[in-house]
């Protein structure tokens, strides 16, 4: 407020490392003494909580299906019951994700109504409470405290995006289906023949300038697909003679391995429209 002039609602986001004493370490990232968190602290109006609690469960909802694509039936909402409510809560409820063996909290919202600035207060003899100059009223705001688990979030994100598809060319193919936007590398540069290299690390250096890419000219074209699958990659650009001498190349989508021809002039701003 005092920096930024901010009026309520307004929020504070971080990531940061937190620590617990976990007396029985050893359940992979279940049970760790030290692991990553993403949270946000949402102010708002007392009167608005449970609104604005709606409001940031479908956001964070959204989040894990439209952001980073896991898949709607492998997520569901536990609300928590008022027996197990935090005796300053009006409302808590978990994300779970569901993994090969369990359901496991990934993510809570939780309305911590104004105990944290209470606290606060109580301790630091400073006074927390907001004046809002518009309706002429002092309140101490409620907070909204979406938090997730970074460590739990990635694994959701490999477990979700395995996928094995059995079609006519591959006996069972596995790839992972990662959103494009957020894949490590966007797009693998091939070669049909190795003799093609100077003219697929022109395609290189016209696309490395703007999309994280690689080139690789070992193994045939078949597996190198395969590989590349494997390890995120959305697309895959390949050059060969005969559509090269037209100003074209081939690119394959990893999902469904459909290819397309794409003009050279025009590949760029192909690429920038599929990797949104």
């Amino acid at each position: 407020m005092r920096t930024s002039r901010k009026k309520i609602p307004f929020w504070i986001a971080q990531v940061w490392k937190a620590f617990r004493n976990e007396i029985t370490p050893g359940n992979f990232i279940f049970r760790t003494r030290e692991f990553e968190q993403m949270e946000i602290e949402f102010f708002c109006e007392p009167w608005t909580d449970l609104e604005w609690h709606t409001k940031w469960k479908a956001d964070c909802m959204n989040f894990l299906t439209k952001t980073v694509w896991l898949k709607n039936e492998s997520l569901r909402f536990r609300d928590h019951s008022p027996e197990e409510l935090s005796h300053y809560s009006n409302a808590t409820s978990d994300i779970e994700f569901k993994f090969s063996f369990w359901w496991w909290e990934l993510w809570w919202i939780a309305d911590r109504t104004d105990f944290d600035l209470k606290a606060h207060m109580q301790e630091s003899k400073q006074d927390m409470s907001y004046f809002d100059p518009i309706n002429n009223r002092k309140f101490i705001p409620y907070v909204i405290e979406p938090s997730v688990w970074l460590n739990r979030l990635f694994l959701c994100v490999l477990s979700d995006a395995i996928t094995e598809i059995t079609d006519e060319e591959w006996e069972t193919r596995v790839i992972m289906k990662l959103k494009p936007s957020i894949a490590p590398i966007k797009v693998w540069i091939l070669p049909v023949v190795k003799k093609l290299k100077e003219e697929a690390m022109k395609i290189y250096d016209l696309l490395k300038e703007e999309f994280v890419c690689e080139y690789d000219e070992t193994w045939s074209v078949g597996k190198r697909y395969a590989r590349f699958d494997e390890i995120w990659t959305p697309y895959c650009v390949t050059v060969d003679s005969e559509n090269y001498d037209s100003w074209k190349v081939t690119v394959r989508w990893r999902d469904t391995a459909e290819q397309e021809l794409v003009e050279i002039s025009k590949l760029v701003e192909y690429l920038r429209e599929k990797l949104r």
